[in-house]
């Protein structure tokens, strides 16, 4: 039986996912915890896929495809864990990995979801995004607020865990394939009235992001829009 499931998504990540993996993988050698990781390819048109499965043949890969968006990636991956508690990533890895153990006491605790926030302790926020993206995120936020829910600070941050039963079946209801999956994620959390511990971490931004401010940031109002209109 797998104690934690880690879940990657990854769309052309031949550079980054590497180093990450490797850190993934030093940090729970030793642990007492079993793992399995998984890397959710979205349709990568590099060697993301050829360089995990040379560099580290212990990871699955898990292939989509094509590239269909990282609510996707992350809802399969997800939907193919087997560990008890779940926490999915980013391939940057923003938020390191070690901060996982700020997250499985809240499970241990009585809580079904954990959730990584970079707006509680901002002193946390190593290296920042420049201020127009951060002015964009916590606009968003608000938006979040005003028309799904209110409560969580932070529903964008990369680092999200979860008891298995819950993950299942919120992944399995959730339809959103584009950024604003986690607002979905959370929004039918909220329904489910399952109890949500927002943890403060630390978070390093990565210059090399792939979202676009002005074209993601259209697309994640559009699916905001959507989400009531997809659970009713």
């Amino acid at each position: 039986m797998i104690d934690i499931s880690i879940v990657i998504p990854a769309f052309n990540e031949e550079e980054r996912l590497p180093l990450s993996l490797r850190k993934i993988t030093d940090f729970i050698k030793d642990r007492t915890e079993s793992f399995e990781i998984i890397v959710v390819d979205d349709g990568s048109t590099d060697n993301t896929v050829k360089n995990t499965r040379d560099q580290f043949p212990d990871v699955q890969v898990v292939q989509l495809k094509r590239n269909s968006g990282k609510g996707a990636a992350i809802r399969k991956g997800i939907l193919t864990s087997t560990g008890n508690y779940i926490l999915f990533c980013d391939a940057d890895l923003s938020t390191p990995i070690y901060e996982i153990d700020k997250l499985i006491p809240e499970l241990n605790n009585g809580y079904d979801i954990a959730i990584g926030s970079r707006a509680i302790d901002p002193s946390l926020i190593k290296l920042h995004q420049p201020f127009y993206r951060e002015f964009m995120g916590k606009t968003f936020n608000k938006i979040v607020q005003l028309l799904t829910f209110s409560g969580i600070s932070d529903t964008q941050c990369g680092f999200k865990m979860f008891k298995k039963q819950v993950a299942h079946q919120l992944f399995g209801q959730s339809k959103i394939d584009g950024f604003s999956f986690d607002v979905e994620i959370l929004y039918l959390a909220h329904k489910a009235n399952y109890k949500v511990a927002e943890v403060p971490v630390e978070w390093y931004n990565d210059a090399k992001t792939k979202v676009n401010p002005i074209v993601d940031s259209t697309k994640m109002l559009l699916e905001i829009f959507q989400i009531r209109r997809l659970h009713k």
